[in-house]
């Protein structure tokens, strides 16, 4: 298992093996880390995997996590990590189970997992979220890959303008980025259970506000809607309040038909250079 420089790509990556009884292991790819930490959404990918496998083992039928919230009390690091699952409830319409995420008996990470099973065509009865305004792909602005953020690898994204001022060192009123979204993982285009990934897959919103460094996620909630259609995502994620050394963003994901597929809010830590210490 793993994602190497030919072959990076999200299933691969996020696979698990079962060694028990609710017990699964994972090998956590270097293609899916920023500054040698693994994401959270494609760590989201992976509970996810567990909690599905784990509630198949005890009847379920569902087929997609549908809600996710994840608490990051540890960073993982790449290498093999052990997934221990509780099944809490196998319903008809829903499903709960509980996953964390141990290496060398620490848990890193733990999530719970709602599961249900979402219909490939779903009329939407009501929507207050507008599509975000994006310029064509070939004016918008494709991220550099660099070493340190090697999940540039896996996904495409193309950076509106109105967001590109902090590329170029200015600092922006707005804390928001919003832009194009695709998954360049050499195999799949996004489908449900890879929203999980998109759900975290853009550049802080805080760093149009100036802030430096990693902004490490301390809780992520991620919801998945509806299944995406077409190859891009319209994605656009912004600040709500930061205080304290800490962010609250959120985060939504439309597809090729303006249908809301995703969305996320996460509470992460953040610092700007006059408070660092």
């Amino acid at each position: 298992m793993g994602a190497n420089d030919t072959n990076r790509s999200l299933r691969d990556a996020a696979a698990i093996e079962p060694v028990g009884p609710g017990r699964f292991i994972v090998e956590i790819s270097d293609d899916y880390t920023v500054l040698g930490k693994p994401n959270g959404g494609y760590l989201q990918c992976v509970l996810g995997n567990a909690a599905l496998a784990a509630a198949s083992d005890q009847g379920s039928n569902h087929v997609h996590v549908t809600a996710i919230t994840t608490n990051y009390s540890g960073a993982p690091t790449v290498g093999r990590a052990e997934l221990q699952t509780e099944v809490r409830r196998v319903g008809r319409s829903v499903s709960f189970v509980h996953v964390m995420l141990v290496q060398e008996d620490v848990v890193m990470c733990e999530a719970l997992i709602t599961l249900g099973t979402i219909r490939d065509s779903v009329t939407v009865r009501y929507l207050d979220a507008p599509t975000p305004v994006l310029a064509p792909l070939d004016q918008c602005i494709r991220r550099t890959v660099v070493e340190e953020i090697k999940l540039l690898r896996v996904v495409d994204f193309r950076l509106d303008p109105s967001s590109e001022e902090w590329l170029e060192g200015g600092i922006s009123e707005k804390g928001e980025v919003r832009g194009w979204l695709r998954l360049d993982d050499g195999a799949s285009q996004w489908d449900a259970w890879s929203l999980l990934f998109a759900s975290d897959g853009m550049p802080p919103a805080t760093f149009p506000l100036g802030s430096s460094g990693w902004v490490p996620t301390l809780q992520l909630t991620s919801y998945v809607h509806a299944v995406p259609a077409g190859e891009w995502l319209r994605a656009r994620q912004w600040c709500t309040i930061i205080n304290d050394g800490r962010v609250e963003e959120h985060a939504e994901l439309f597809d090729s038909t303006d249908v809301l597929v995703a969305s996320s809010c996460q509470l992460a830590l953040v610092r700007f250079p006059s408070t660092d210490r």
